[in-house]
């Protein structure tokens, strides 16, 4: 385990160093407040990734490096506690539990603690409540009354902590086990009197409670060493114990735990480069937003002249009647009484007053928004059926070479009398298969939110996305369609297998190469140009002639003081 020292040396970057930094910036992305990056980390810097797809899953030891991060099961996260603390009492010379309690002041933070402790101890011991000597009262007195309940007792029933304040253990013990019972800030327990801020050291919450409860405090300081480190988080995998500490500003945000869940560290959704967090997350909350019922409700349905309720035309004829209890019959092109209608007006499938009100530009306004209405439903659509596309398609191809490496691997080493060693080639290809998805699915949500008016940017980026989606598409069909052929080979092995393991190998090698190359800059001026750089930044920076609606999501005119899609006050 590096020390904290060591960690933040990995922090500088050595800026002259142009072969590095061209493969980052292909990958880099939004502002660190957008991204929800804490001010303490804005030594982070961009969005910025290095390539790391090589995961040796064969090495599953305590600590497992993995170039920039370091996964942590319990016994780890104990060892490191254990260790900070110790450099802490020692380097301090004070306790253990002192520099236990002083470490969860300072968030696991042993730099800050050193930096704090030496710049002023007094303050500091104020602030945590760590007394410079304990206080020793009524030494000569046989009892001595709670401070609590008031009730007199002997000295064998009445503790103190350092401040010397006397309560009863019973109270002790009722106060101790409510704090543990309301969460974890009973990690930072002080005396009951409400004048006094001595810390309640681990020693004595030990002392005085039960089993159960001593079970929950250790859990919580377990767990602190992780939720308050801000280099350390836990796995986001539904029922994962595995922590992820990370030395921050070393490149790839991309984590992949031992229980093969990948994510990003910065945002912890799943792990999504080449996109920036920021449209990763604009992009999940438009997915889960209600905004494109809304734009479906107004590309598709009318609201009803006399209660407004929207409602959808389902068959041919113009003329509608509304739901009880309002029963009102209309037109659906004018949205007039039905009563005014008749054969002078064009009948059931007509309305001559419409047409003639559309020409004068009566409904103008109307059918703008419904058609802007269905054209950003249509836009969204294109781009989310894609995104959810390879999303699947990636399901497939996991649920696939989960398949090749436990069942067909060995079918095929038996029938082409190879060892499967000279067969880890076929993983290779899926694994490929599998970030490639991933990385394709992504860049249907940096494509949706690429700026319009951006035409050179968006023909560079579909031409690059087009490239590698055929790239993949071919890889896929050979990984999955050719192989089937030599897996139900009869006849024992295949003359022409060799040429299948070296076209396999090829388009492997093309599109990871293609992968990695596709942050490449035009070079042609002084403007560098990077193709999936996140667009969160881009668009604030660039779009100051419109601003975007809280409720719909459409784009408006910067003049504009209602949406012009929902009608909604800016």
């Amino acid at each position: 385990m590096e020390s904290e020292d060591e960690l933040d040396m990995h922090d500088a970057h050595d800026d002259d160093d142009d072969s590095v930094d061209n493969e980052e910036d292909f990958y880099s992305g939004g502002d660190d407040d957008a991204a929800g990056i804490d001010s303490d980390d804005a030594d982070v810097g961009d969005y910025e990734f290095v390539d790391n797809d090589s995961d040796d899953s064969d090495d599953m030891v305590s600590y497992r490096h993995q170039q920039n991060y370091i996964i942590l099961a319990e016994a780890d996260i104990q060892q490191c506690q254990e260790e900070d603390i110790t450099r802490v009492s020692t380097v301090l010379s004070i306790s253990k539990v002192a520099a236990s309690i002083l470490l969860r002041y300072y968030n696991w933070s042993v730099s800050k603690v050193h930096d704090e402790w030496f710049a002023d101890e007094e303050k500091v011991r104020r602030s945590v409540g760590l007394l410079q000597k304990p206080v020793l009262r009524h030494s000569n007195e046989l009892e001595l009354p709670c401070g609590i309940c008031f009730e007199i007792y002997p000295l064998d029933k009445i503790q103190s902590a350092a401040c010397g304040h006397p309560f009863c253990n019973a109270c002790w013990t009722g106060y101790i086990s409510t704090s543990i019972n309301d969460g974890p800030g009973c990690l930072m327990l002080r005396c009951p009197d409400p004048s006094c801020g001595a810390a309640i050291d681990q020693d004595m919450i030990n002392l005085l409670v039960s089993e159960d409860d001593k079970k929950k405090y250790f859990r919580y300081f377990v767990r602190s060493y992780v939720e308050d480190n801000r280099k350390t988080k836990w796995c986001p995998a539904p029922g994962c114990d595995y922590a992820v500490d990370f030395i921050v500003g070393s490149g790839s945000y991309d984590v992949t735990c031992r229980c093969s869940y990948s994510f990003c560290w910065n945002c912890t959704e799943e792990a999504h480069r080449p996109v920036d967090c920021v449209t990763v997350a604009r992009w999940i909350l438009k997915n889960s937003a209600e905004s494109e019922n809304m734009n479906w409700i107004l590309a598709n349905s009318k609201p009803c002249p006399k209660c407004k309720r929207p409602i959808e035309k389902n068959q041919g004829c113009m003329h509608l009647t509304c739901t009880p209890p309002c029963k009102f019959e209309f037109c659906w092109l004018c949205l007039g009484p039905w009563s005014d209608h008749g054969e002078r007006t064009g009948g059931f499938y007509a309305c001559n007053r419409y047409e003639t009100a559309k020409q004068e530009g009566v409904y103008d306004d109307a059918e703008k928004r419904r058609e802007m209405a269905k054209n950003s439903l249509e836009r969204y659509t294109h781009y989310y059926e894609r995104w959810a596309t390879n999303q699947s398609s990636r399901q497939k191809a996991l649920a696939d070479l989960h398949q090749m490496q436990t069942v067909h691997l060995e079918k095929l080493s038996d029938i082409q009398c190879q060892p499967q060693s000279q067969l880890k080639f076929i993983s290779e290809a899926w694994l490929q298969i599998v970030e490639c998805r991933r990385v394709l699915k992504w860049t249907y949500a940096y494509g949706y939110y690429l700026p319009e008016r951006e035409h050179a940017k968006r023909q560079f980026f579909e031409y690059l996305q087009g490239e590698a989606e055929s790239g993949l598409e071919r890889l896929h069909q050979c990984a999955e369609k050719e192989l089937h052929a030599y897996l139900n080979a009869a006849d024992g092995p295949s003359k022409d297998f060799n040429e299948f393991r070296t076209k396999l190998a090829g388009l492997t090698s093309k599109t990871a190469s293609s992968k990695s190359t596709g942050g490449c800059r035009s070079k042609g001026g002084k403007g560098k140009m990077s193709a999936f750089r996140g667009s969160g930044s881009s668009r604030n920076i660039d779009d100051t002639d419109h601003w975007s609606c809280e409720h719909c999501t459409f784009a408006n005119l910067k003049s504009a003081t209602f949406c012009q899609m929902c009608q909604q006050r800016r």
